[in-house]
């Protein structure tokens, strides 16, 4: 396996791309993607590798073999990557996406979700960079929210996401920022979402379990968030004034106990012992957004935006 400090190197044991013939094609166009091991990194890879792309992607603790092991916070391993090779595109999505996670580990969220960012946006000159951000910047008191609307994060999670996008625009102001809310798609462990995890509580059984019934969510699917990314790549490549924060949801709004009902009918299981709590404890943990809608015209108006998969 490749370790953090090595710089790109195709030939290397562990790393291959395509079928092992004497000519492989290659297209021409290079994407790097980071935390291509997590939720939504790998359907961002996936789709960039299926649509003619050559695609890179990085990971740390999960890397496999057909990824690259790299440490983002390792200013000369980032920097070897990227020189070695030569993105014309970066999707970063790499990020310490859980709350509760961030406000007991700050430093190390806050290294991850900011620092990183700070070396990577350094880094990518002449490339366009892609930030996946969050819905939670904003207070979730008045939505929808729009791109130009001023955030107002509640917890250190939204504040680490804002901080990453200011430096990502510092940096680099040619980038994008995306921001997307609570995401699902194909997982490796039901943990790794927040929409997922709610698994467990739905097979509890007689078990009778309180889930959030006051909070809204707009799940969405990351396969359409990687179509997304896909399209504005593309699209930079062809008019590079793309740039700057665009906004990407699905419509469908639940609460978390009404994605629990949800996931529970779909597998014919009962949900009669979940019962919906109206009001956040106190001591539940980093507080989150009431409803952080966003407000997705400006990707739609560019044409640039996926027809939302239902949940």
């Amino acid at each position: 396996m490749l370790k953090a400090s090595t710089a790109y190197n195709p030939n290397m044991p562990g790393f291959n791309y395509g079928d092992e013939q004497d000519e492989v094609y290659t297209p021409y166009r290079r994407v790097l993607v980071t935390g291509a091991t997590g939720l939504l990194g790998r359907a961002v890879y996936k789709e960039f590798k299926n649509n003619n792309w050559d695609a890179l992607g990085c990971g740390y603790n999960r890397a496999r073999p057909c990824f690259l092991k790299c440490n983002l916070l390792d200013e000369d391993a980032v920097r070897g990557v990227i020189q070695g090779f030569q993105p014309h595109v970066i999707v970063h999505c790499a990020a310490e996406r859980r709350p509760d996670v961030v406000e007991h580990h700050t430093e190390a969220a806050m290294n991850l979700n900011v620092h990183a960012c700070s070396t990577l946006a350094k880094e990518a000159g002449g490339m366009f960079l892609i930030y996946i951000s969050t819905d939670y910047v904003f207070d979730g008191r008045n939505p929808p929210y729009g791109e130009n609307d001023a955030p107002n994060p509640l917890n250190l999670y939204g504040k680490s996401k804002l901080e990453g996008e200011r430096e990502i625009l510092r940096h680099c102001p040619g980038a994008a920022v995306l921001r997307v809310p609570i995401l699902f798609g194909e997982v490796e462990k039901v943990e790794e979402s927040a929409v997922t995890v709610l698994w467990d509580r739905v097979q509890e059984g007689p078990e009778s379990c309180t889930i959030d019934h006051c909070q809204q969510r707009f799940p969405t699917y990351t396969n359409d968030v990687a179509r997304v990314c896909r399209n504005m790549a593309e699209r930079a490549l062809q008019d590079p004034s793309l740039h700057g924060i665009f906004h990407y949801s699905a419509k469908e709004q639940m609460t978390k106990y009404e994605i629990a009902c949800a996931i529970a009918d779909a597998f014919n299981l009962p949900s009669s012992h979940l019962i919906p709590m109206t009001e956040q404890p106190a001591g539940a943990g980093a507080q989150r957004p009431q409803n952080a809608q966003l407000e997705c015209s400006r990707l739609e108006l560019l044409g640039l935006s996926a027809e939302p998969t239902p949940f």
